[in-house]
């Protein structure tokens, strides 16, 4: 991999940079200004390039790293390689897109997610919940589903931002699929009161326990 393969790419990146769309992203807190579907389609063409991904990724620019997990190989990085990423990881769109499109197809993923979860950087923390969930949804056999909610019930409503977010789609999550801890769930939403004034737009489903478990629930059953 040449250094003008890089230079050209992020050139390219260059070239799509949109005042306006940094603006909204930043308030989002991210710092980039590229639109994400023109971002896909660059992906697209350049398709899977595992050294470039590495070479972007080291650039430490958003854009980069975005694009970066987009045509990088997921099962090619170490346990380690993934650990360092996501605490290198400053912006929550590449938190995001690192954990569910690379660490969730890779092998190491149980691993890290039993290690992240008990991390005490909450942003590292969160990655370790958003990682439950997604068992919680695919393959919660082996869960401690009870003493999950007694941790989310008790550390939930002080925690860090980004981290009450993460432990509060996992209990929604293990309301919606678990019908027999449907009514807990509920219970614990009502009383925490997390996210209970989060603007929702028209259309959307707020992200409360009680109002998310309801609406699904409902959509499920046809009613």
């Amino acid at each position: 991999m040449t250094d003008r393969v890089v230079a050209g790419v992020l050139a390219e990146l260059a070239a799509l940079e949109d005042p306006k769309t940094r603006e909204v992203n930043a308030r989002h807190g991210d710092d980039h200004g590229v639109n994400l579907t023109e971002l896909r389609a660059l992906a697209k063409r350049l398709k899977t390039q595992q050294e470039l991904a590495r070479r972007l990724w080291d650039t430490d620019d958003t854009a980069a790293r975005l694009l970066a997990i987009l045509i990088c190989r997921p099962k090619a990085f170490e346990r380690a390689e993934l650990d360092a990423m996501l605490r290198a990881a400053r912006t929550p769109k590449v938190h995001d897109w690192l954990v569910n499109y690379v660490v969730k197809k890779n092998s190491h993923s149980e691993e890290l997610r039993l290690a992240w979860s008990a991390d005490p950087d909450p942003r590292v923390a969160a990655a370790g919940w958003a990682l439950t969930t997604e068992r919680v949804r695919r393959k919660p056999e082996g869960l401690d589903l009870a003493g999950l909610l007694d941790v989310i019930e008790a550390e939930m409503k002080g925690a860090p931002d980004r981290l009450q977010w993460a432990m509060n789609e996992c209990l929604g999550r293990i309301g919606i699929e678990h019908a027999e801890h449907r009514d807990r769930a509920i219970d614990i939403g009502e009383r925490l009161q997390v996210l209970e004034d989060y603007p929702t737009s028209p259309g959307c489903t707020s992200p409360f326990v009680p109002t998310w478990i309801a609406e699904v629930v409902r959509r499920q059953h046809g009613q």
